[in-house]
Order: structure tokens, then sequence, then C-alpha cells
């Protein structure tokens, strides 16, 4: 797109394309980790979601909302505080993402079980810390769902020391079709704005959603689902089937 006037009907324009090409380029991986999500449901499972920065926000929309699936944990650097016994100091060093060792110990303190479903969510797919998760999350024979931009991932070199990117160890990779850069609507003294990549990744995380339930309809199998804890009874409700898993259910992380 030329760089032109900026306006929020030119934003809706673009985003609305974008979500198209999101729908259409990830009919097969949509299905695809459909079917693992049910998979983990079904097997009494736990889908653990983490991502850093910005795509926390896609977390989000896997783990603990309305309408979303129980058995959820989200994995974040607080977990180190939170769960781990550090000292909170420990979130104020900026390089904290490309400390040693971080996506283990990470892992460790989720405590995952075999059966249990990662999906990491990267626009870019390269960071040390991402490409490290990933790479134990296989090591240690999970099944794992990417979610990033495969256009800016592969405009980038890989930083890790494999050389590998998330989407090279994922078993499902799900393309949310954000440019590189992820902002859309450019600016004519260089650069972009407005950023699309949490639009089309919670469209897709939804879809996911959808898809998993459906199937699990299909095979007469339970989807312990939220409802809103703000309606009458949501809460006593969501309480009772979260004790089903007791002690692997996390909401913090940042």
């Amino acid at each position: 797109m030329a760089a032109g006037q900026i306006s929020a009907a030119a934003f809706a324009d673009e985003g609305r394309a974008a979500v198209e090409r999101a729908i259409e380029a990830n009919k097969d991986s949509v299905a695809a980790a459909g079917r693992l999500f049910a998979d983990c449901v079904a097997a009494d499972g736990v889908i653990h979601g983490f991502g850093t920065g910005h795509s926390q926000a896609t977390v989000l929309e896997i783990v603990g909302r309305a309408g979303g699936l129980i058995p959820t944990n989200r994995i974040g650097l607080s977990d180190l505080v939170l769960r781990g016994g550090e000292d909170r100091s420990v979130l104020g060093d900026p390089l904290l993402e490309r400390s040693p060792g971080l996506a283990r110990r990470l892992y460790e303190l989720a405590d995952p079980r075999p059966q249990d479903l990662f999906v990491i969510v990267s626009n870019s797919g390269v960071n040390n810390s991402i490409v490290d998760m990933a790479l134990h999350v296989k090591e240690a024979g999970h099944q794992l769902i990417a979610l990033t931009s495969l256009t800016h991932t592969r405009a980038v070199p890989a930083l890790h020391p494999s050389g590998r990117r998330l989407a090279d160890v994922a078993d499902a990779v799900l393309d949310n079709c954000a440019p590189a850069g992820d902002a859309i609507l450019p600016l004519e003294n260089g650069g972009a704005l407005c950023g699309v990549s949490t639009i089309t990744s919670a469209l897709l995380v939804q879809m996911v959603l959808a898809e998993a339930v459906g199937i699990l309809q299909a095979e007469g199998k339970e989807a312990p689902v939220y409802i809103s804890a703000n309606l009458p009874g949501g809460h006593e409700r969501n309480v009772v089937l979260e004790e089903r898993y007791a002690g692997r259910l996390h909401r913090g992380g940042f």
C-alpha cells in the first residue's frame, strides 16, 4: 500500500483485507491446530500459551477468557517471581529475555504433563527466548502450535544459535498475515502506523477454538468452556470446572 491519507477508514479497509487474507491462508492450519486443541482437551491435557512483548495480548485470547477453554495456562516472565521465588527486581532486567536457561526455567514452573499442548506466539518468530521455548517444548515431547507472521519471520535473520525460527519447530503454524514490522498504514516520511497482528491473531485463535469444540462435540466429548464471571452464577460454575485441573492453571504473567 502506498503512503496516502491516514484515517480510521483507511485502517478499517486495510485491516479488513488482512483479516480476509488470514482466513484464506490458514484454512488447513486452523484445521490442524483445532485437531491438536481437541486431542489435548480429550486427553485431560492443558493448553499452555507463551509469548513476550505485545504477543501476550494474543496469549490472553487463549487463556482464561469468557468463551474460551478452561484447561489453559499462561506462561509469563513474572512466573519467575510469582511461582519461582525470584526477587521482583529480576523483571527490571532489560536483557532478561536473553538469559540462558530462561525458557527451561519457565517450562519447569509450568510443570506440564506429557499430553499438554503448547501455543507460542511471536510476530517475528526469531527472538531467542521464543525459539528456546519452542525447542525445549519439542525436546520434551509436546505438540506445538506457532502463531507468527511468516512474512516477517522470512524477512529477518534468525537470531537463535540453532539458526531456526519458531515456525521451523512447530507441528502446526498459524500465519497472522501481518507485514514485516506489523503496521499497515505507510507514512510519507517512512515507517508505518497501526499494527494489525493482534487483530488477525485473535481471529485465528477464535477460529481454532471453534474448530476444536466442533470436533469434540462431533466425537461426543466434553468441551469445558468458560462463561463470563460477570453473568449470574458464572464465577461459581467456572470454579467447579477449574477444580478438575487443580494446580495446573495459572493466570499470572506479563
